[in-house]
């Protein structure tokens, strides 16, 4: 889970030791895991080079999917502008809460360091950080639609209430 930052002074301290984290190129062992949706049972996986695909009501399919070279430092660059590495601010001060509700969890690796953040949307209103990180997976996720090996999976059947 990322850090929430609740003390002025460390948060400073925060900023000043975390502000430029990432490298300005995409280093060689950039990799990330991205598991969402309810239950968290679609995902992306550029580490073993998987996709995972919500079914509903017949589980889930998986193939194997690589992304190309351009993709991912897109999604780098994307990571970049969006200061992945940084502490966030992932739970809204809401009491309103809804249900069912799609779930964010995320393991990135850059430059040896790892990150991980985990994104509810069981809130009804998400944090500035957990839009960004929302906004950052559909980009990806839409890049992954396109791919001849996702479009190969079988269809969705049913849905969630």
């Amino acid at each position: 889970m990322a850090c929430i930052c609740c003390c002025p002074h460390l948060t400073s301290w925060l900023s000043e030791k975390t502000e430029n984290v990432l490298p300005e190129e995409m280093p060689a062992d950039f990799n990330f895991k991205v598991q969402f949706g309810i239950n968290k049972r679609n995902s992306i996986n550029t580490y073993d080079n998987t996709v995972t695909k919500d079914l509903i009501v017949d589980g889930t399919a998986s193939t194997a999917l690589q992304l190309t070279e351009d993709d991912m430092r897109a999604i780098y660059e994307e990571m970049k502008e969006i200061h992945i590495g940084t502490p966030k601010k992932l739970i809204p001060q809401s009491t309103c809460k809804q249900i069912p509700y799609s779930e964010d969890e995320w393991h990135i690796t850059i430059d040896g360091q790892t990150f991980d953040y985990s994104v509810s949307q069981q809130f009804c209103e998400l944090t500035k950080d957990g839009k960004k990180l929302l906004a950052l997976r559909e980009q990806i996720w839409s890049i992954v639609r396109e791919k001849p090996a996702y479009q190969e999976l079988p269809e969705a059947r049913g849905g969630y209430q």
